[in-house]
């Protein structure tokens, strides 16, 4: 039995090596994903394109106007008419508009003054984020005309202050790029474990070789074993090299806890995604519907998996529904290990699970591939 499995696992290798297309996804994958990911996927805003109406043209509208500025906002213009507001707004050369009144001198004097925001809601996260930092310029601004209101009666002493000083922890500067880049180094991990086992299998199909698979003297465990173990022993491996060279290297995340505890849950975690990659490949006649069935079944794992949503702000049958999702538990394994740098007291949960729902899919895969060597 072992010279038969090594054998079949060299020609696995050799199969692997030699599949061009599919090492091309692999490099991609850990490399370019990870780097576009870690740039492409942000919820904050840059640059934000807005325009100006000021119909007051004074000095307190040129000081709220002076706090548009960047990183968040980009003035593109300064416009001179509703018309041309209009023009520019539905045209798409800006996302956002602000309309200062005449009388906005005199009122930030008196009682109150007002300004107005348009917003193209096309792209409404962007536009929400947006309109929360005019919320903090607004406020900002009227807390200061209020002091300096106080200070000018000789009041300045009763006037109400809270010092909020905010400490974020983990990601104290609150970089997008740390999250984005780790979060899609998961993703991956679970995608490509899935891609190379169907591969593996659908590639035998392909090229008409599954009827030597069914006269040989391998049992389905082996080959089975044959399938699997290439994708254990790389998929984890690209993953360190992506995570010191890209996530670390690259975007600066640190790296908390221990690499050796998330290598080894990683390995258990890539044997039970490619088991389901291999329990899909048995009902698939090609690599195309192996896609599209790989695809039906990531999407549910990873929106489930709390990397987007978080489970408390679920509905109970989707936060409990997560639980049954591999990536759900592997997500949340490396940002504890990884970012906090929590030790396996803290994340055997996460651990329990996926040798659960690995087993689960062990179970389901092996039987579905002895079904089809048969």
């Amino acid at each position: 039995m072992p010279s038969r499995l090594a054998a079949m696992i060299r020609k696995e290798w050799s199969q692997l090596l030699r599949d061009v297309p599919i090492l091309l996804i692999l490099l991609w994958a850990f490399t370019g994903a990870v780097f576009t990911g870690g740039h492409g996927i942000s919820s904050e805003i840059r640059d934000y394109p807005i325009v100006i109406l000021d119909l007051s043209r004074s000095p307190a509208s040129r000081e709220l106007l002076s706090r548009f500025r960047a990183p968040y906002f980009k003035i593109m213009r300064l416009l001179d008419s509703e018309r041309e507001l209009i023009a520019v707004l539905d045209g798409g050369r800006a996302s956002l508009a602000i309309v200062i009144p005449p009388d906005f001198e005199r009122r930030a004097r008196e009682a109150g003054a007002r300004f107005q925001v348009i917003m193209d809601g096309a792209q409404s996260t962007s536009a929400t984020i947006a309109g929360a930092h005019i919320a903090t310029i607004a406020n900002g601004y009227g807390v200061e005309l209020l002091e300096r209101r106080w200070r000018e009666t000789g009041r300045a002493a009763s006037v109400p202050q809270i010092d909020a000083r905010i400490r974020v922890e983990y990601n104290p500067n609150l970089l997008e790029t740390w999250f984005s880049s780790l979060l899609e180094l998961l993703n991956q991990v679970t995608m490509i474990s899935m891609l190379l086992a169907a591969a593996a299998m659908v590639r035998e199909r392909e090229h008409g070789t599954v009827e030597h698979l069914l006269v040989s003297p391998l049992r389905p465990a082996e080959l089975f074993a044959a399938k699997v173990i290439p994708v254990v022993a790389l998929v984890p491996l690209a993953a360190l090299g992506s995570l010191f060279g890209i996530v670390h290297g690259v975007f600066g995340t640190p790296i908390r806890g221990s690499v050796a505890l998330f290598y080894g849950v990683s390995v258990l975690y890539v044997f039970a995604m490619a088991s389901l990659g291999l329990a899909i490949a048995g009902v698939a006649n090609n690599l195309g519907q192996a896609m599209m069935m790989l695809l039906l079944a990531l999407y549910p794992m990873v929106l489930l998996s709390g990397a987007f949503t978080p489970p408390e702000s679920m509905g109970p049958l989707m936060r409990y529904g997560g639980l049954l999702s591999p990536v759900r538990h592997y997500i949340d394994l490396g940002y504890q290990v990884l970012f906090k740098g929590n030790g396996l007291a803290d994340v055997w949960p996460d651990i329990a699970g996926i040798v659960v729902l690995g087993v689960v899919l062990f179970t389901v895969s092996i039987r579905r591939f002895a079904r089809l060597v048969r």
